[in-house]
């Protein structure tokens, strides 16, 4: 079980990634510097379903799949945190997936699904920060990396257009956020 909860981390991240970049350079004014991933999976831009089901839902889905097996192989006696935490990723792998489902409207970016798919992304970041650090608990390093990665999505997420472009920071952001995922697989399948 536990190799393939790792293996299924890090097919979700390598799907998201090369997704990203394969799919996103067909369309020629998405800059991954300037805009956020959302971007290219806009409403009206060529390839967007597409786009949207290799960058969010498949890799969403894929994590909750994983999410799932962290929790199922969690010790019957294991305490009540973990057993919320993990709850809580798939959550958050969930609310990753409807950014999908959930398109960007340019025509009303305030409203519509583009305020569904904000909320998805904020459901999102607020999951995986609860999620990590109720789920870490076989170790000090454990929990010192689910509060680092908490941190760092938190961070980059909340303020990262500060000291960034706002396309890399929530590029940074994702990155960690599957990152933390093949790390606590790995830690799992030990």
């Amino acid at each position: 079980m536990n190799r393939t909860t790792f293996r299924l981390a890090i097919l979700a991240g390598l799907v998201f990634l090369c997704s990203l970049f394969a799919i996103g350079a067909q369309w020629a004014p998405f800059s991954h510097a300037a805009h956020p991933v959302a971007f290219a999976g806009m409403r009206g831009v060529p390839g967007a379903a597409l786009f949207n089901g290799m960058v969010f839902v498949l890799p969403g889905l894929l994590l909750v799949l994983g999410g799932g097996r962290l929790r199922a192989a969690l010790p019957v006696q294991t305490r009540w945190q973990p057993r919320i935490g993990a709850t809580l990723l798939m959550l958050s792998a969930m609310a990753f997936a409807a950014q999908g489902l959930l398109p960007l409207d340019p025509e009303d970016i305030d409203a519509g699904t583009s305020s569904l798919h904000a909320t998805a992304w904020t459901v999102w970041w607020i999951a995986f920060a609860t999620g990590a650090v109720l789920y870490a608990r076989a170790s000090l390093v454990e929990h010192l990396v689910a509060v680092g990665a908490v941190l760092l999505v938190l961070l980059i997420t909340l303020f990262g257009r500060e000291w960034m472009p706002a396309g890399i920071a929530q590029r940074v952001a994702f990155s960690v956020w599957f990152g933390w995922f093949v790390y606590a697989a790995w830690c799992e399948r030990r």
